[in-house]
């Protein structure tokens, strides 16, 4: 199948009307439902979005590549689109994007269509075409480019193949693989071997993309090669690489930094990778190992990012039976008993699921289940069998026993396949199916019986009665650190500690006065930024741009929803000014919140669970909360807008 065949120009946009990425990935997605080529506008913009929070598909170089494949889209087709002024797409080089190509394929998409697919990803790493399809006017012009550019490869490919002088070059091989392997995988694939060419250095490069491994590289050629490159996103047969000079990075370097990859090898700055290091693991695998404090945040943020959804779920309807309680017939209601049991229910696998993993991703998936059976062993009594979903347990080791529990269970499972790594071929088969799982449901059993639910059960016990018992004085200084957090990064690792912090109190004990006060600060200082940069560019249109202005509209919503991503732009583009304003006004929100003891039982939701604020001891208060936020949100948009210089363009455009 030739490109032609998934181009079409009736899947062309030759100038985009959308001003921001949010509206180009819902202006292309109509399209692609008036043209039959998707069934479900609403799952398919949501498959596309799910791809973007993983990664960005803005690859740089005024090119993006969002892409889906799924049982919404009926057929393997590439639609092309323009925009002459440029979208801030969260590129990774953060410049505008003016090409797109929405590459979308159907569950059933055979192998051509792919082979198309990965074969248009391949030329778009010439910028001259680039360039050229940035002064298209018309889709057969589109196609004509592509039709020239694929000729003038294959071209290059003959020639190449009746070359005899590939051997007297030094030879690199690798590997490269994204998530959806769709789009990155081959152009990182393309990339590389094309820098290598500038360099007079032949390479091979084997791709793990939807269409399973192609060119997959020989014993022979590994070891020919003077050095590995590894761009990838996922997990890749490591071991055959043992005793080889490595690099190990992201897909996307191997897009954007194909050159420094390859003079990693050739300069020796490579380590020699060692297939012992863990068991076929692309974390052990990478030569560039990350220091001890990154290794914990992302095996804990895995743990955490599997339990939100049932904090948060269930958080919610627990909420939503608090306010029936309140306000609509008590607690003997058959709503009431209905939503809080389902709440309830979501609570009972939260430390379980964290731990899981967490353990999943230190020791794959044999770590599963005594992670799992770690977690649960947290969330009760020892000897008991009842979950501490209401903390109605006397002593359980709760959130912070689990995610030791997650850990000890991950690496205990690293340690059980270095002690059985050297058994024989014989009963390798036994090791997942016997060994892992009997010897790894002993130990952490014990473990936690005797050692981590005793210890960690009153230190947990010790937090929760000093947080029930801090003074004002304290609670004011504890929320306004917890709010400020949550405005340094806007979703990265301080927003994420403040916001497990507030949560882990929360699931230990939802009953908890303070609890609630703390979940209330930093739902208080996570909308300060979204409302701030909202205020800011509706009351001073002369400091932010058409585009800021724009997104600030939205901010209106994103902040009464708890979304402090909605800030992100803003920040990025003006960190110096933004940062600084919004940690001062979540900051001064914060403080208020502990200040006026406004506590909120609800893990999320923002204002929407405004009628569950209350002053915690007294009756209910919803304007305390409001208030909070009003005036950490004025004090950020203040403070940020006479700080920010004028623009030059014309506030009224």
């Amino acid at each position: 199948m030739r490109i032609k065949d998934i181009l079409s120009p009736d899947s062309m946009i030759m100038e985009l009307k959308a001003k921001n990425k949010e509206d180009a990935i819902k202006e292309m997605a109509d399209l692609e439902v008036a043209t039959d080529i998707v069934n479900d506008e609403d799952a398919f913009i949501k498959s596309i979005w799910a791809r973007e929070n993983e990664s960005t598909t803005g690859i740089g170089g005024g090119i993006a590549m969002p892409h889906a494949r799924n049982k919404s889209i009926n057929k393997a087709r590439v639609l092309f689109a323009k925009s002459k002024e440029g979208i801030d797409y969260n590129s990774l080089d953060g410049q505008p994007v003016h090409l797109f190509f929405m590459i979308t394929a159907p569950d059933g998409a055979d192998n051509t269509h792919l082979q198309a697919l990965a074969k248009l990803s391949g030329l778009l790493i010439d910028p001259d075409l680039v360039e050229a399809l940035k002064n298209t006017k018309t889709p057969e012009e589109v196609i004509d480019l592509f039709e020239k550019a694929e000729a003038k490869k294959a071209k290059e490919a003959a020639k190449a193949q009746g070359t005899s002088d590939d051997d007297n070059k030094p030879l690199i091989v690798g590997v490269t693989a994204c998530i959806n392997g769709i789009a990155h995988t081959y152009m990182a694939q393309e990339a590389l071997i094309k820098e290598g060419k500038k360099r007079g250095i032949e390479v091979r490069i084997e791709t793990n993309g939807s269409e399973g491994v192609k060119d997959k590289l020989t014993p022979d050629e590994i070891k020919r090669a003077k050095g590995v490159i590894i761009a990838s996103d996922k997990k890749v047969d490591m071991p055959r690489f043992d005793g080889k000079h490595l690099v190990n990075r992201p897909v996307v370097d191997g897009i954007n930094k194909p050159g420094e990859l390859i003079d990693d090898i050739m300069g020796g700055k490579a380590d020699v990778y060692r297939a012992s290091a863990q068991d076929k693991s692309t974390e052990s695998s990478s030569t560039e190992k990350p220091g001890l404090w990154a290794g914990i945040y992302k095996n804990l943020m895995n743990g955490i990012s599997h339990m939100l959804p049932f904090v948060i779920g269930g958080g919610i309807l627990m909420a939503i039976s608090f306010i029936v309680e309140n306000y609509m017939g008590g607690a003997k209601t058959p709503a009431f008993i209905f939503l809080n049991n389902a709440g309830n229910l979501a609570f009972a696998f939260m430390v379980p699921v964290l731990a899981a993993y967490i353990a999943e991703s230190i020791g794959d998936l044999p770590a599963l289940m005594p992670g799992f059976v770690g977690g649960y062993m947290a969330s009760i009594v020892n000897g008991q069998f009842q979950v501490n979903v209401q903390a109605h347990a006397t002593s359980p080791a709760g959130f912070l026993g689990g995610i030791a529990a997650g850990f000890i269970a991950g690496y205990l499972m690293v340690g059980l396949k270095k002690v059985f790594a050297k058994l024989p071929r014989s009963v390798e088969g036994m090791k997942p199916m016997l060994f892992y799982p009997i010897l790894g449901l002993l130990f952490i059993a014990a473990i936690m019986f005797y050692i981590i639910n005793p210890i960690f059960s009153g230190i947990n016990f010790a937090i929760t009665h000093f947080l029930n018992g801090m003074g004002t004085g304290n609670l004011v200084l504890l929320t306004t650190i917890l709010a400020g957090m949550m405005s340094i990064d806007m979703g990265g690792p301080f927003n994420k500690a403040a916001y497990v912090f507030a949560s882990g109190a929360f699931a230990n004990d939802p009953h908890s006065a303070t609890a609630a006060i703390l979940m209330a600060a930093v739902m208080v200082g996570g909308m300060v930024p979204p409302f701030a940069t909202a205020i800011g560019t509706t009351f001073f249109k002369n400091k932010y741009t058409v585009e800021e202005r724009r997104a600030g509209v939205s901010n209106w919503v994103l902040g009464f929803s708890f979304i402090t991503e909605g800030a992100i732009p803003f920040a990025a583009a003006d960190p110096g000014r933004v940062i600084p304003s919004c940690i001062i006004g979540s900051a001064v929100g914060g403080a208020l919140v502990g200040l006026w003891h406004v506590g909120v039982p609800a893990p999320h939701g923002g204002l929407w669970v405004s009628p569950l604020a209350g002053n915690i001891g007294g009756p209910s208060h919803i304007l305390f909360y409001f208030l909070a936020t009003i005036i950490g949100s004025i004090v950020a948009g203040l403070i940020m807008s006479f700080w920010k210089k004028n623009v030059k363009e014309d506030p009224n455009e």
